[in-house]
């Protein structure tokens, strides 16, 4: 048998019993699962997935709900009532900056 050691960690209850419910559609072990994951680490020097963090791009109102536009659309009409105006120049700079658009 092989030289085995145990790995302890301590994870959020609900993430791990999502993530078992998968491994069992999948037919796989924790442990199993686990062993993979080092053996894939070892295989690749690092982590084997990107790790980053990721790139904020504005939304298309394509992917939004109704309820989420009509939100955000009302967050903008309450800003104007308030005097928290942009000028569109101002708008198109920042945009510029942060999304490079």
């Amino acid at each position: 048998m092989a030289n085995t050691t145990a790995v302890y960690a301590r994870i959020d209850s609900d993430l791990k019993e999502n993530a078992e419910g998968i491994l069992a559609k999948l037919g796989i072990t924790p442990t199993s699962a686990i062993q993979m994951l080092y053996s894939q680490i070892v295989l690749q020097n690092g982590m084997p997935f990107d790790m980053h963090l990721p790139v904020n791009h504005p939304l298309a109102i394509d992917t939004l709900t109704r309820e989420q536009l009509d939100q955000a659309l009302m967050k903008g009409v309450t800003s104007l009532k308030e005097g928290k105006g942009i000028p569109a120049d101002e708008v198109i700079k920042r945009l510029h900056g942060e999304f490079g658009i």
